[in-house]
């Protein structure tokens, strides 16, 4: 496997830090409202990096983060006029069903900030051990950027241009804006009844501090992946370095990945341009969350993504010839025994994993699953293809569906096989064919209709769908 690591900005060869056990930290949610597409854009990267792993052998220990705790969360709640936890707990249960909409796998962990607040002030107080966090007049704890050498590094910041003792004490910011920032907000009459005491006075955690102590209590101090969304890379990623290494003296992560913006036709997706949607949208227009999940996956993580509603139209196309080949051949194998594959579906999976094991290409890795289907669907309508051998590239098909994950799911068995004597009349329509007995072709393409299914002839071959 190789990843682009932002931290180094170059492309790297990647082996865990514990051979066979990859420790991987995702930002997730903050808990404030329903999580949008562009959100999606980087929890769908960040399973397909997950299933990368995991198809190269490694166990994953995932932790994703759930922020219940900042500037946005405590403002939705004032105005709510209900406590913390109740107003984020709707938006929390919601996360975790778009999650299963998206067929996006279960993280092993997900801490959420309100339940680790003793984690974060240990952190802050090993920080000041080390003269790196002061108490501000207010009563508010920072933490000293000047102070550490290599604040920056991730974001590759002028040093020249970090000014000493300018605070910032807002969760999120601008790069212009950069400075000290809040390790610990001193209560204010704007947290109403969100705080807690500290060593340094009654307040609350700064966002950034949230994941360096949840990231360090369940992956250790130094770990391998930390992923995110490139807006994430500063000041957020940035900080939580400088709070992690700032305590620990060792470095924090082996390997940074961060996914590009999602765009809406071409524009920032935005309420005020009326292109603004959530998962949810999406689906009470009619789109399936496995083909939503197919379009947030289908271009390079690195690479801005535009979303549009041709792209779910050519989503559910694309899906549709895979679904028919899939169907073909499930009704060849009849279920026999899966055999070797053919030399065409091997070279399927070696371009597959290679393009996958690439930095994520998932663009290469859906020219390598299409070739696949266009060469399945000429040897089945050639007649090529035995039982066992069927059976073969279902399983090739499978393989890339483990990291796809838009294969098989959203289809039931139902849907993903053809009732018994469709499936003969299909495979005696297709020999037909083969055999150039053209009446012979027409009359089972008949007897198909009679049933309610339709045969279509494609440069691919024979696909068979229901009326």
């Amino acid at each position: 496997m190789r990843f682009y690591n932002s931290l180094t900005r170059s492309k790297e060869d990647f082996e865990p830090l514990e051979p066979g056990h990859v420790r991987m930290y995702t930002c997730g949610p903050t808990v404030y409202n329903f999580a949008h597409i562009g959100n999606f854009r980087a929890y769908t990267f960040e399973d397909v990096l997950r299933r990368v792993v995991s198809a190269n052998g490694c166990r994953v220990t995932q932790v994703m983060n759930l922020t219940d705790v900042d500037d946005k969360t405590i403002r939705g709640a004032a105005a709510a006029g209900v406590p913390l936890k109740a107003f984020t707990a709707p938006f929390v249960a919601a996360f975790f069903e778009d999650l299963k909409t998206l067929n996006v796998q279960a993280a092993e962990v997900y801490p959420a900030a309100t339940d680790h607040v003793p984690e974060m002030l240990e952190l802050v107080r090993r920080l000041f051990d080390r003269g790196l966090a002061y108490r501000s007049e207010d009563g508010s704890v920072y933490f000293s950027v000047a102070k550490l050498a290599e604040y920056g590094k991730l974001a590759h910041l002028d040093r020249a241009g970090l000014r000493a003792g300018a605070r910032v004490a807002q969760d999120e910011y601008e790069k212009e804006g950069y400075g000290d920032f809040a390790l610990w907000k001193a209560w204010d009459a704007a947290d109403g009844d969100v705080v807690w005491e500290s060593p340094w006075g009654r307040g609350r955690p700064g966002w950034h501090l949230e994941c360096s102590a949840m990231a360090m209590k369940y992956l250790g101090e130094t770990f391998d992946l930390h992923t995110g969304g490139i807006d994430n890379l500063f000041p957020h990623h940035e900080n939580e370095i400088a709070q992690a290494e700032g305590a620990t003296g060792k470095p924090f992560v082996k390997v940074w990945l961060h996914c590009a913006h999602l765009r809406v036709n071409g524009e920032k997706m935005s309420k005020s341009l009326g292109n603004f949607y959530t998962l949810r949208d999406l689906v009470a227009k009619g789109w399936s969350g496995r083909e939503i999940r197919y379009v947030l996956i289908n271009g390079h993580y690195r690479q801005p993504l535009n979303f549009t509603f041709d792209a779910l139209d050519a989503a559910r196309a694309s899906l549709a010839r895979v679904d028919g080949c899939v169907d073909a051949l499930t009704a060849c194998a009849g279920g026999a025994a899966p055999e070797a594959a053919p030399a065409w579906a091997e070279a399927a999976r070696r371009d597959f994993a290679e393009a996958l094991g690439d930095d994520l290409n998932v663009p290469e890795g859906l020219a390598a699953l299409f070739a696949l289907v266009r060469e399945a669907n000429g040897a089945l309508a050639r007649g090529e293809l035995a039982p066992g051998a069927a059976a073969g590239v279902l399983r090739v098909f499978d393989e890339l569906d483990a990291v796809l994950g838009v294969v098989r799911f959203g289809r039931t068995a139902a849907e993903g096989a053809l009732p018994p004597e469709v499936a003969a009349l299909a495979e005696a329509r297709a020999a037909a064919r083969a055999a150039r007995d053209w009446a012979g072709a027409d009359r089972l393409r008949g007897e198909l209709a009679a049933l309610g299914w339709e045969a279509r002839d494609t440069k691919e071959g024979q696909k068979v769908r229901k009326l």
